[in-house]
Formats: C-alpha cells, structure tokens, sequence
C-alpha cells in the first residue's frame, strides 16, 4: 500500500513502525489460534481483541494528524473492522 511512502520521516519511524509491529503481532495471533486447542484459543483471541483495538486507535490517529487520506483511511479501516468481526464472532 501507499501508505508508508506518504508519511513524513520522523512520523513513518514513529507511529508508522508502531501500526506496522501491530498488524504483525496480530497476525501472528491468529495464526497461532488456528492451530490452539479450544480450551486454549479464547485468550489468544483476547489478546488479538487488544492488539487489534490498538491497531485502530493508532491508524486513527495516523488519519486525523492527515498522515493518511480519507481514501486510505476508509479501505483500511474497512478491513480492519471486518477483521474485529470475525475475532469477536
């Protein structure tokens, strides 16, 4: 995505790394909850719950300081709130 290209420097190495460690660290999760026990994947998903949360508040953030367009900021935020979805189904 464009994205990370459009930030300014002090910011990509910022908020911009935080969002992208995020998004790893949520994939991770659900990678990892695939293959858990029942028993055991309720608090993986918790945890992706969080981290997810926290996704959304830092591109929000990202979105209201103009670092990201209107157009970025809806096709993203599309995703991610289709990501919550299944987390919480």
């Amino acid at each position: 995505m464009e994205t990370y290209r459009n930030i300014e420097r002090t910011a990509r190495f910022g908020i911009g790394t935080k969002t992208d460690v995020l998004f790893l660290d949520l994939l991770e999760l659900l990678r990892k909850s695939v293959y858990t026990p029942i028993n055991k994947k309720l608090a993986l998903l918790e945890v992706a719950s969080d981290k997810l949360n926290s996704l959304r508040f830092f591109f929000q953030l990202l979105w209201e300081t103009k670092l990201v367009s209107n157009k970025q900021y809806i096709s993203l935020g599309t995703e991610i709130e289709s990501i919550g979805k299944i987390i919480g189904g």
